[in-house]
């Protein structure tokens, strides 16, 4: 009996320690690839449920690849034929600064430039980037977590690096 039990994930133990090695993970990929607005931390939570209803079915070397389907199918299905764009939270401005309001505007002229550009990468260019550049995933794990190889996610990045040095010109 006690076999069963390690051979899937029904049992709490192995539950709650996927839980808490995928968790995060499964969240910044849905949030980079698809925005905050869509609700990646619901999807997680139905994505674990999901797991939980079918861990009898699941070993625990295939929960991750479990986990990463549902959420990525779940919130294609929510947003069926809608096209994305990735939304930043502003930030908001000290109330105090030592930098010239002309810095300050440049600063912010140049964050909105960047982000517009970065929105205008494919998904695939822009899910690579950010999953590299900002969360500081190796080419390895982002390959693993899309599916694709690590050439693939090496072109990508690269692929959309070269588009935004010609958007931002010198400045980046």
């Amino acid at each position: 009996m006690a076999k069963k039990n390690e051979e899937n994930v029904c049992n709490e133990g192995t539950f709650s320690g996927l839980f808490r090695q995928h968790a995060k993970n499964l969240h910044d990929f849905l949030y980079y690839k698809y925005g905050e607005d869509n609700n990646p931390k619901d999807l997680v939570q139905e994505a674990f449920v999901k797991l939980w209803n079918n861990c009898k079915k699941v070993s625990p070397e295939k929960a991750r690849s479990f986990l990463f389907t549902v959420a990525n199918n779940a919130m294609l299905n929510e947003l069926s034929k809608k096209k994305t764009a990735l939304s930043y939270r502003q930030q908001q401005p000290k109330e105090h600064t030592n930098e010239s309001p002309e810095f300050i505007l440049e600063e912010k002229q140049y964050s909105q430039k960047l982000q517009r550009a970065i929105e205008n990468l494919s998904e695939a260019q822009r899910t690579a980037f950010l999953l590299n550049r900002v969360e500081g995933k190796r080419h390895k794990e982002i390959a693993e977590m899309l599916g694709i190889s690590t050439k693939g996610v090496e072109k990508r990045i690269y692929s959309a690096l070269a588009k935004l040095k010609e958007e931002l010109g010198d400045v980046f």
